[in-house]
């Protein structure tokens, strides 16, 4: 058996990253020279080592300098390289390597937090199974990798097995779980000519599916493609960051220029005059005004990812914090799209309700239905002995039919009352009042008489009453419930949730007004959702955000953050992680500007030693790097879920 693939360590992890290595290489280099200074060796020796460490360091934020040069834009890449070889080219070798020493480590970690995102996102999505089962024209079968799966493939799925890609049924029928896809709560019956999709679980029957979607672009793989989005968007401010840094980097030049030529005009030395303005190159570079916006973005949406919630990009991460109005919807988002018997209702004559429950879950104990979980969670809550049965056969889409202590026991759906040749009239309207309440009704028939009808419903996820109270004290204001159920479900799932706001009966077009009722009011509105019909709403809401497993893809697709694992918790620590996130930033704005004020009123107004300027300012790129960090720690999330 081959053994499991062991996913590397944080060091492993680190020294996968290119820029990881050369900082590293950066750093040796560094440290080898001014060892080789301090011991007295020949000055060949250390220039060599620390003109090594300008290459290992230097060499890539040089290209990327010269290329954006190429396209007429200057950007800060290139000031540091010019003032590093500047530094060396008047005798300052070591402080132009200390400079470029800092630079790439804060390089590095820019890249860590970019990857650490993508690294924790991934490790929670539980994704399509790897192999898959192809089933060739001479009937013979391969298992194979299922992303080797081509269009025209027929594949076998035997029962439990995952379906490894997305397909049409051509042989068999089953029941398939495809929650995690259409937020359906019960198995959908499959047949000939039904689709299935890569990575929902086959229920008791075998199936064979012609693959109808190549691997990439399977519901599954555009789950994968939203974490490529969390590290590749760029956030308002940075965008707005980078656009003032083209100007301010012209501005830089411009003034260095002035403060070597103007000195120098007037008969100042060449040297000292050269070093102040590579000084002033130096500490006035936006090196720290950049990096002050990214990492913490970044390091949210990957605490966020570690969590058990996919954030698509920083900008989602600024919206989230502007966030002040949280709108639900019901079915799959506030409920746990899993059935429970909520009512029982024996026809007068017929078995009592324990009787009739208990002959119902026991022709469902051997069925791996939903329903059947439903009925012996019910049975058991209340004590029933289940007796043995016989003769056990399940029919998709219609139910099941056993043999009970010597009684022909059929549970399904209300298509099973034409197998009763005297039905009572009541039958039909208890059935009308279980589905006109928002339940789904199931027909117990015994011995071909109908012994009664049970309720199943839908319940609120646990936490959903408390993730609704930290809602409203996070933002302040309670929750809206916005759902195409009937008025009868909605008001009872919003008094179970502390929901006041209740509109039922909605179509997606009508969501979609409701939210844009509430913007034009001035709220930044959230909207939760799990369905296709919740589409319209998510994209129109300032932020959309999806149930992971419950989630049609066309909803995840539309979401600007997915909850993973559908813990409503998550959602008020997610708002106050990004309002968090947000103060980091100004906080780093604050200590890049304020470095930058006094380094530069230094430099022009008095003598500051270029490897104080050095030290200063690469410091200062560093401490808001390492600032934004924080915001990796478990810690900070535990603070997020208190609200702070």
């Amino acid at each position: 058996m081959a053994s499991p693939v062991r996913r590397p360590g944080l060091p492993g992890r680190l020294w996968a990253l290119t820029e990881v290595r050369w900082a590293a290489a950066a750093t040796l280099l560094f440290a080898l020279g001014g060892l080789a200074q301090l011991a007295d060796a020949p000055a060949p020796v250390w220039w060599t080592l620390y003109l090594a460490c300008y290459a290992a360091g230097g060499w890539e934020p040089a290209l990327a300098g010269l290329r954006a040069l190429r396209e007429r834009t200057l950007d800060v890449d290139l000031l540091m390289i010019v003032a590093a070889l500047g530094a060396a080219g008047i005798g300052q070798v070591l402080d132009g390597a200390l400079l470029i020493v800092i630079f790439a480590t804060s390089g590095a970690l820019e890249a860590f937090a970019t990857a650490r995102t993508a690294d924790s996102v991934r490790a929670l999505l539980d994704l399509a199974p790897e192999r898959a089962t192809r089933v060739h024209d001479d009937g013979t079968e391969e298992v194979m990798p299922a992303a080797d799966l081509d269009v025209g493939d027929v594949i076998r799925v035997r029962p439990g097995e995952r379906i490894g890609a997305d397909a049409v049924v051509v042989d068999g029928a089953s029941d398939v779980d495809q929650a995690g896809i259409t937020g359906e709560p019960l198995p959908a019956p499959k047949h000939p000519g039904d689709e299935v999709f890569a990575g929902t679980v086959n229920g008791a029957g075998t199936l064979l599916a012609r693959v109808h979607r190549p691997a990439a672009e399977s519901v599954v793989a555009r789950i994968v493609a939203l974490v490529e989005e969390a590290s590749a968007t760029k956030a308002r401010t940075q965008l707005f960051i980078e656009k003032v840094e083209q100007r301010y980097s012209v501005g830089v030049v411009v003034a260095t220029l002035a403060l070597f030529a103007v000195p120098l005009a007037v008969g100042a030395a060449l040297q000292p005059t050269l070093l102040r303005a590579m000084t002033f190159m130096i500490v006035a570079s936006p090196c720290a005004v950049v990096l002050a916006t990214m990492p913490p973005l970044l390091s949210a949406i990957a605490l966020a990812g570690r969590h058990g919630v996919l954030v698509k990009s920083a900008v989602v991460v600024e919206r989230l914090a502007d966030t002040d109005l949280v709108v639900f919807d019901k079915t799959g988002t506030l409920t746990e799209g899993a059935p429970r018997v909520a009512e029982v209702h024996p026809v007068p004559g017929g078995p009592d309700e324990d009787e009739l429950l208990r002959l119902a879950a026991a022709a469902e104990h051997p069925s791996e239905h939903p329903l059947a979980g439903a009925l012996l969670a019910a049975a058991r809550d209340r004590g029933l002995a289940l007796p043995a049965v016989d003769d056990f056969t399940a029919t998709p889409g219609r139910g099941v039919v056993a043999t009970v202590e010597g009684r022909r026991v059929l549970v399904g759906s209300p298509a099973l009352l034409t197998e009763c040749a005297d039905v009572d009239p009541a039958v039909g309207g208890i059935i009308d009042a279980v589905q006109e309440s928002g339940r789904t009704a199931v027909v117990v028939v015994v011995d071909g008489a109908v012994g009664g009808v049970l309720g199943l419903a839908d319940r609120a996820r646990p936490g959903a009453a408390e993730a609704v109270t930290a809602l409203t004290s996070l933002t302040g204001a309670r929750p809206a419930l916005l759902t195409g159920d009937n008025p009868g479900a909605a008001a009872r799932l919003a008094a179970d949730t502390g929901i006041e706001e209740v509109h039922a009966g909605l179509l997606p077009s009508d969501k979609v007004d409701r939210v844009r009722a509430q913007q034009r009011a001035g709220r930044r509105v959230l909207v939760v959702g799990d369905g296709v019909n919740d589409a319209p709403a998510l994209a129109a809401a300032d932020t959309g955000v999806a149930m992971g497993r419950q989630g049609s893809d066309l909803a995840l697709r539309t979401a600007d953050a997915v909850l993973v694992r559908d813990d409503l918790a998550a959602l008020p620590a997610l708002i106050s992680l990004a309002r968090r996130a947000r103060r980091l930033v100004v906080a780093n704005l604050a200590i890049a500007a304020t470095f930058i004020a006094v380094l530069v009123t230094w430099d022009l107004v008095g003598h500051l030693p270029l490897p104080l300027g050095v030290a200063g300012h690469e410091g200062s790129t560093v401490i808001v790097g390492l600032n934004g960090l924080r915001l990796l720690r478990s810690r900070a999330w535990r603070l997020a879920g208190t609200g702070r």
